[in-house]
């Protein structure tokens, strides 16, 4: 079956200068590999700063003007070259970004799920989607400043998924979330996995990866430590890399070593 999403061999550095005409280059990532199968959740996990937000971005082409990326991306079997992925951005694939500004200040909520479109279809499947995060359809009607930080990560990711992406790149989407409220977002990962659609869970939250995901890459220092089932990694099973297994004894059922 062909991946919906692969990353062969990302390599993502900045431009740095420093006095006079002086420039180095900082790498970030090296020689990153996954891949997303339809009707699967991907779970990204690592420490902060090693690189999981990078990644999503890189795929998305929306880097910051000092980056360079090299290697091979493509959706659906085919190049996703910048061209392309901005024409799919927000249709179908989609973003679940980490900040909450990312929503328009001056524009209300509804408006921002519906961009725009006015039409009866529009704010009915709205009004589903806000109920189906647990917000009632008053939300509409707000600003973004109106609403508290779980409540604006909810309508972030009402955004992300109002037109039935068939990849939704999740970076950090349950912060700031009670666990009923995180429950209901993974529960919606997962129907949309099952579906047809493929799910990047980037995440730092390992427990929530491990109850979610069909498969578990950990990211170090900018590379791609190992790829696992949640029960490999439960059972030690399989982790070649130190700091895998370093990650997974440290968790508390197996004592914070």
């Amino acid at each position: 079956m062909e991946p919906i999403l692969s990353v062969e061999d990302l390599s993502v550095s900045f431009a740095r200068y420093g006095r006079g005409l002086s420039r180095r280059s900082l790498s970030a990532l090296r020689g990153l590999s996954l891949a997303v199968e339809p009707g699967q959740v991907l779970a990204v996990v690592g420490e902060s700063g090693a690189g999981k937000s990078l990644l999503a971005h890189a795929i998305l082409h929306i880097l910051p003007r000092n980056a360079q990326a090299s290697g091979t991306i493509r959706y659906g079997g085919a190049s996703l070259t910048r061209e392309r992925a901005e024409v799919l951005r927000g249709r179908e694939v989609a973003l679940i970004p980490q900040g909450v500004t990312f929503l328009d200040p001056m524009m209300k909520v509804g408006s921002q799920i519906r961009r725009g479109e006015n039409s009866p279809d529009a704010r009915a499947r709205c009004r589903q989607v806000l109920e189906r995060y647990g917000l009632g359809p008053e939300t509409e009607e707000l600003y973004p400043f109106q609403l508290s930080g779980g409540m604006a990560r909810r309508v972030l990711i009402a955004c992300a998924v109002m037109e039935r992406p068939r990849l939704i790149i999740a970076d950090e989407p349950t912060p700031g979330l009670d666990a009923k409220a995180a429950g209901r977002v993974l529960g919606h990962f997962r129907e949309l996995a099952e579906q047809g659609a493929g799910v990047l869970f980037i995440t730092h939250d390992l427990t929530l990866a491990l109850s979610v995901a069909d498969r578990i890459t950990v990211l170090h220092d900018g590379q791609t430590a190992d790829t696992v089932s949640p029960s490999q990694f439960r059972a030690g099973t399989g982790l070649t890399h130190p700091y895998t297994r370093a990650l997974r004894q440290a968790m508390p059922e197996n004592d914070f070593l």
